[in-house]
């Protein structure tokens, strides 16, 4: 009787002890004492303490006869239920199950549905299959395979986002091919072929200069004509409208959905997510690797990821020891080095001030002295915005920061360096050049000489600098020179500024040369490569790592930045007060003649059918605007609730998840109290025998 007041805990280890189970006792004494007395419930049962309290008393020893005694079967989900059984995450029983259930519906149903069933998995299997295929077909994926596991997560998310550059301006190139390129060679004025031929006075400087072959070429906006034929809305100056706004619509759709996106992972598996290292160590390597520099690509990015996480945890615990003096102190201290990154950036504002004013001036001079000062604006906008972001980066360095901080700052400034400089400049060229002859060509030029600019300083740097730093360090590593020097780290905030920098002047000379995304589409090509080479033959593994997903998230930020820095320098060249003052100006290529951007406009919707005008004056009317602002407010407000909604349920699942832990720490320690009890009767009964012997012998 005693024995059996005993919990009887059995281990499952193979298929045939799935069998055995619990007897109705101790199913009845979990149901009725360990369920009760686990933490998940004693924290439920304060909310309804009555109703569940009632619940789990009513369960006598009567219905012990009616616990399960193993797992219930789990019927299969929608998605699994498409899966071949071998990739199902389950163990080999649980996936015998799954046939045998499988097996059991066909047998159910009709044959056919049966049929039907099959062939939708199997054309699911098939566009797996496909998918995956298509997967290995997309350019340098095996480069960031590489990549990703020599230098860590944040080089390879440097690479992914050149290539999404890469990608966006395609896109933008066949906006241009459908929106611009294609009416002006079907509606547009017959354009004099001998012109478009190189020769006469073109030469070489031409294509670093914009002037010459490609002044008359469709680089530039004064290239494109108006329609020889009216079609009311259907004409060149429209389209070419239209295909400007268009790229900038598509660019700003994506921009901010994948800021979005990006920040909404960010949030979930930031600082309130911390996997366990026992998963990374134990649960991190993909046993379908059979190539040796696969896995050694493997092993290093293990490595990376275990590196990370000791840095951020290193560092958390050094924040949490500091005293109030030190952070005084250190507050003080970054208030200071603020005070000094503005005084770096008023002087750099200052010195692209001066070079501007500076290159306009270039009547008397020698023909290189000229050249000098007509890409002196150039030239200061990049050695400042080579300069000081290491400046920055120093500066960081002494905030004591954590190194993924330490990055993002950096990038917070010189982005705002990058583009207020670009800014500035804009701003300059815009007064100075409003009365000169095709001055939207004279922009162009402008935003064409800094894209190429901006490409040959990357160029010249790698095969120019550090590559015969690479090689004076391979071959002399103890000389003087190569100590002084060091190896080179491929610095990751520069180099996504150099990228950042490049789309936006794409963007702000997009209307003036609509050419420039093809342009800088090939050399974003030709920067990929040049460095890969950069990272692969010329740079060292950073010694300090930080994490790519909060990185992403910023580059994209900043990336969104400059669309709305263009975005914001073509509303000023559009806007009414600007175009009236320049009617006088001899203006070129779609617009010559005095014709605007708004008289053509006005003429198509004089031209539109009259329901459609009638619609566009309602919604260009004030009448519009209280239900564009209640439809705005409803849509706010669903997108805040579902917001909130969301993060409630995230924390309970969390919540979830940490009192599971606790369940399972509480069964285990009273499983092991259970064991001391059973090994302690154990021992009083074979006690008892000797103790009456030794009784019975001394009587």
């Amino acid at each position: 009787m005693e024995g059996q007041g005993g919990v009887n805990f059995m281990r499952l280890l193979s298929d045939e002890s799935m069998q055995s189970s619990l007897s109705s006792d101790s199913c009845e004494y979990y149901q009725t004492e360990i369920y009760d007395q686990l933490p998940s419930v004693q924290a439920s049962r304060s909310g309804h303490e009555s109703q569940g309290t009632w619940e789990r008393r009513n369960v006598g020893p009567e219905s012990g006869d009616n616990v399960s005694h193993g797992p219930l079967p789990r019927p299969l989900k929608d998605k699994e239920s498409t899966l071949p059984i071998r990739n199902l995450t389950m163990c080999i029983q649980a996936k015998r199950d799954a046939r045998d259930r499988r097996k059991l519906q066909t047998r159910n149903i009709g044959s056919w549905a049966s049929w039907r069933q099959s062939q939708s998995i199997s054309r699911k299997r098939v566009w797996e299959h496909v998918c995956g295929a298509l997967s290995h077909l997309i350019p340098w994926q095996h480069t960031l395979h590489a990549i990703e596991g020599r230098f860590g997560v944040g080089m390879k998310a440097y690479f992914v986002f050149l290539r999404y550059l890469v990608y966006l301006n395609l896109l933008h190139c066949l906006l241009i091919g459908g929106f611009i390129l294609g009416p002006t060679a079907l509606y547009g004025r017959s354009i004099d072929i001998e012109s478009l031929k190189f020769g006469g006075n073109d030469s070489v400087l031409d294509f670093f200069l914009g002037t010459g072959y490609l002044d008359r070429s469709p680089v530039f906006f004064g290239f494109y004509t108006p329609s020889t034929q009216k079609l009311g809305c259907v004409s060149t100056p429209l389209l070419y409208l239209a295909g400007i706004f268009s790229i900038l619509l598509f660019s700003l759709i994506l921009e901010v959905r994948r800021t979005t996106v990006g920040y909404k992972h960010t949030w979930m598996l930031g600082k309130r997510y911390h996997v366990n290292v026992t998963y990374k160590i134990f649960c991190g390597w993909d046993f379908t690797i059979q190539d040796p520099g696969s896995a050694t690509l493997k092993q290093g990015f293990i490595r990376n990821d275990l590196k990370l996480f000791l840095e951020e945890q290193s560092f958390s615990q050094r924040v949490a020891q500091r005293t109030l003096g030190q952070k005084v102190r250190l507050y003080m201290l970054r208030f200071v080095l603020n005070v000094t990154v503005l005084c770096l950036l008023a002087g750099a504002f200052f010195l692209i001030y001066f070079a501007t004013r500076t290159s306009q001036d270039e009547s008397g001079h020698h023909w290189l002295v000229s050249l000098f000062l007509q890409y002196l604006p150039p030239i200061t906008i990049t050695a400042v915005n080579l300069f000081l972001p290491h400046v920055f980066r120093k500066i960081s360095s002494f905030e004591d920061y954590s190194f993924t901080t330490q990055v993002n700052a950096t990038l917070v400034r010189s982005i705002f360096l990058k583009l207020a400089s670009l800014g500035i400049y804009l701003f300059f060229v815009f007064r100075t050049e409003g009365s000169q002859h095709c001055r939207e060509n004279k922009f162009g030029r402008e935003m064409y000489k800094l894209c190429i600019f901006n490409f040959l300083t990357s160029f010249c740097a790698t095969f120019f600098l550090n590559y015969p730093r690479m090689l004076l360090w391979q071959k002399y590593p103890s000389s003087l020179m190569a100590r002084w020097v060091g190896r080179q780290i491929f610095l990751i905030p520069f180099n996504v500024l150099d990228l950042v920098y490049s789309q936006t002047v794409s963007w702000v000379g997009l209307y003036y040369c609509p050419l420039l995304p093809l342009i800088v589409t090939v050399t974003l090509t030709a920067t990929f490569y040049i460095k890969k080479f950069t990272v692969l033959r010329c740079c060292m593994a950073e010694q300090r790592m930080f994490r790519g997903s909060n990185t992403s998230v910023l580059f994209h930020f900043m990336l969104l930045l400059g669309l709305l820095m263009a975005s914001v320098a073509l509303g000023f060249y559009f806007h009414p007060h600007v175009a009236h003052s320049e009617r006088n100006v001899t203006s070129c290529g779609l617009f010559e003649g005095g014709e605007t951007v708004v008289s053509v406009m006005r003429e198509c919707v004089k031209n539109l059918p009259v329901p459609i005008k009638t619609t566009l004056n309602y919604l260009t009317s004030e009448a519009f605007a209280l239900p564009l602002i209640l439809a705005e407010i409803i849509i706010l407000t669903s997108f805040v609730s579902r917001g909130r909604a969301n993060r409630k349920a995230i924390e309970r699942l969390k919540d979830m998840l940490v009192m599971s832990s606790s369940d399972k720490r509480f069964l285990v320690k009273q499983h092991a109290t259970m064991l001391r009890q059973q090994r302690h009767k154990l021992r009083v009964r074979s006690a008892a025998p000797h103790a009456r012997g030794k009784s019975s012998s001394s009587s």
